[in-house]
């Protein structure tokens, strides 16, 4: 019996991972990760780097890539509940330009696979988030490149409430449209 349900994306190489969870009175356990069941559903990678953040309601990261060194990224949440989203950027693709989102949580424990050469971002629905994710490669600061969050051309539907204040960093409100990349 499979650890995990692999969901397919409209876009190839995305995929929104299920674990299976066994819980009982003293509450719960589950594999987030299986080399060799992602590899047999298509995600055949090493992962070099683990990263954790934590973040208040209303904040969005993103959209964020490397440019030379692009990573793949497994991401969940630990706390709390996000909006995640990639974008596809890889030259090429039929998708490109194209956006998926699914909202990531504690409670559903759902996972995201973004491979190489996407956008990703997300933002903050609960009062507090923990977001963890594996990268394919390790972090390079000058390799850093970023995608405008509302670029009108990709048109993230983001769910922003009336009642929400966007925080975002100054980094993340400077970023150029999918045009000027």
């Amino acid at each position: 019996m499979s650890k995990f349900t692999f969901e397919k994306t409209p876009i190839e190489g995305l995929f929104v991972i299920t674990p299976t969870v066994f819980g009982d009175h003293r509450g719960y356990f589950m594999e987030t990760y299986q080399k060799e069941e992602f590899a047999s559903a298509g995600i055949d990678v090493d992962f070099v780097q683990d990263n954790e953040s934590c973040s208040s309601r209303g904040v969005l990261r993103g959209m964020h890539f490397q440019k030379k060194n692009p990573q793949g990224k497994l991401v969940r949440v630990l706390e709390g509940e996000v909006f995640d989203v990639a974008v596809d950027l890889r030259p090429g693709s039929s998708t490109y330009g194209k956006w998926h989102g699914v909202t990531l949580s504690a409670e559903n424990k759902k996972q995201f696979y973004v491979p190489e050469g996407f956008a990703h971002g997300f933002l903050v629905l609960s009062e507090r988030a923990t977001f963890v994710y594996k990268c394919t490669r390790f972090y390079c600061p000058n390799d850093e490149g970023g995608l405008a969050y509302d670029d009108p051309a990709v048109g993230i539907e983001w769910p922003i409430t009336p009642d929400m204040e966007l925080k975002l960093s100054d980094k993340d409100t400077k970023h150029p449209t999918l045009a000027e990349l």
